[in-house]
């Protein structure tokens, strides 16, 4: 494993249980069906479908998805955060396949799945082109990738202004914090302006139906709120190309 994503996973082994305790009061708060509502919008009718969560965390997502039926497989770096996310779904008595695994190499076959869904994980990610191209290929033709992420590259985590009382930043210790900034701030995607950036890099890579919406956050949260993110979320939903069907030609 290449250092810098040791130095994630051990930032999030140290975060897991805090952070799963989080993720399963946001589960049991008004945010589970905003969310869902941002998510079902843009998936397709079906019901049923094959969707796989990178970086599951603790498995919000993948568990909020599961309870409306989908089949799902939620995959993080991290192993204490798996070991939380199994924790949640069975609290929540859904079934959910969690494994380890790096979001920029997925240890799947070519077009497995309907939808590929993803929160807050891109922006730490070493390699988010590679990432990008690896989530299309596990994709059928035809399939979503929706990525919810933020312009964090320009933030300084360790600064607490603006936050409410009850934020979850306010929990942490200043050297978590001041961990967190490091690691961002060896990154490349930190340097790219978003989500420009994403919507290039996956028109790039082949996409022609490609979105950016930056109004998740004044859909979802209120300021007062523990859950609340200062950095303003957007959303990149993306359509894997059809394969372009043979021409016909004619014997003579």
């Amino acid at each position: 494993m290449e250092a810098i994503k040791e130095r994630v996973s051990s930032y999030w082994t140290k975060r897991s249980a805090d952070f799963a305790k989080l993720r399963e009061k946001e589960l049991e708060s008004e945010l589970a069906g905003l969310w869902l509502s941002e998510i079902e919008a843009q998936l397709p009718k079906e019901t049923g479908l094959r969707i796989l969560d990178v970086g599951t965390g603790s498995g919000f997502f993948a568990v909020l998805l599961a309870k409306k039926g989908h089949r799902v497989t939620g995959i993080d770096l991290t192993p204490a955060m798996i070991d939380e996310a199994g924790k949640l779904a069975e609290e929540n008595q859904t079934e959910v396949e969690f494994r380890v695994m790096d979001a920029e190499n997925l240890e799947f076959a070519d077009g497995e799945f309907d939808a590929v869904v993803s929160r807050n994980l891109t922006w730490t990610l070493p390699h988010p082109d590679q990432a990008y191209r690896e989530w299309l290929r596990v994709l059928k033709p035809g399939g979503v990738l929706l990525n919810f992420d933020a312009d964090y590259g320009m933030e300084r985590f360790a600064k607490e202004d603006g936050l409410p009382e009850n934020h979850a930043h306010r929990q942490m210790s200043c050297s978590q914090l001041e961990e967190c900034d490091s690691i961002k701030d060896t990154l490349d995607i930190s340097r790219k302006r978003r989500p420009g950036w994403d919507a290039e890099a996956l028109r790039n890579l082949g996409c022609r139906r490609v979105e950016a919406d930056t109004g998740v956050s004044e859909r979802v949260y209120r300021k007062e709120s523990p859950f609340y993110n200062p950095t303003p979320l957007f959303r990149i939903r993306a359509v894997k190309q059809e394969p372009k069907a043979e021409k016909k030609t004619c014997k003579q």
